[in-house]
């Protein structure tokens, strides 16, 4: 017990240095412009498949579900609002992002800790080359642009979704969906949900590349880099959701 605690202050402190040494670097040329736009390609465009698909489902999904109780209560015409209510403050940023968690996270954690491993980070510093701004700063500002854009297009499928799941079992325009969806739709129910993606996306950045970036020696390692990568993204993001749901509902 006392081991794990010991443990968990001496993670907290290491990632809290490894952060620092971040904002540190991000400001100081030079500035890897290149690898940053590669970086923003493999995350952003390379998970547009599978947060097309996560959110079309999501809108599908709930607006089927949701459906019967609300033509109990004949509230139906209600549905459209709640579907894109429901997509934009919750359920589209925080599943988008756990997807992303699971596949950004993994291979950020596993690449950085294959090169840790063989070597190569050891010897890009030999070369003259400063790793941490090449691999790792290149890397999180990549997660903290794009997991938000991705977000974004994950609300407008989820909601493109919802539309299919209504007309489905009912029948209902296109113009008459759209005008429910953004008829209590309001501008500071998107500011919120916006802000925290990009906390979403800071975190999954930084811890995929610290697990990476911080493997011990032996190919075992790897694994478990990009394993605890993707489960202390996780967590890190149910945590920042918590605290920002506390934080809307306090000041607004």
């Amino acid at each position: 017990m006392i081991t794990a605690i010991k443990n968990m202050f001496t993670n907290t402190g290491d990632i809290s240095l490894f952060t620092a040494r971040f904002f540190k670097e991000a400001f100081l040329p030079p500035f890897q412009i290149n690898e940053f736009f590669r970086q923003c390609y493999t995350v952003g465009c390379k998970s547009l498949p599978l947060v097309s698909l996560t959110g079309f489902i999501m809108g599908v999904v709930l607006t089927i579900q949701s459906r019967p109780t609300m033509v109990k209560f004949g509230a139906e015409t209600w549905l459209p609002s709640m579907v894109s209510l429901s997509l934009i403050r919750e359920i589209a940023p925080v599943i988008t992002a756990l997807i992303c968690a699971g596949k950004i996270a993994s291979s950020m954690g596993a690449e950085l800790g294959s090169m840790k491993v063989t070597e190569q980070i050891d010897a890009m510093e030999v070369s003259a080359i400063n790793p941490f701004k090449y691999l790792v700063v290149t890397r999180v500002l990549a997660t903290t642009l794009m997991i938000p854009l991705l977000v974004l297009y994950a609300d407008f499928i989820g909601i493109a979704g919802g539309y299919i799941g209504y007309n489905i079992h009912g029948s209902m325009s296109l113009q008459r969906y759209l005008a429910g969806v953004f008829d209590h739709l309001e501008f500071m129910d998107i500011v919120p949900a916006t802000i925290k993606t990009f906390f979403f996306g800071f975190f999954i950045g930084m811890i995929g590349c610290y697990k990476g970036f911080t493997a011990s020696n032996g190919t075992a390692s790897v694994g478990v880099a990009a394993n605890s990568a993707v489960v202390t993204a996780s967590l890190s993001i149910f945590i920042i959701d918590m605290l920002a749901v506390q934080l809307t509902d306090l000041f607004l």
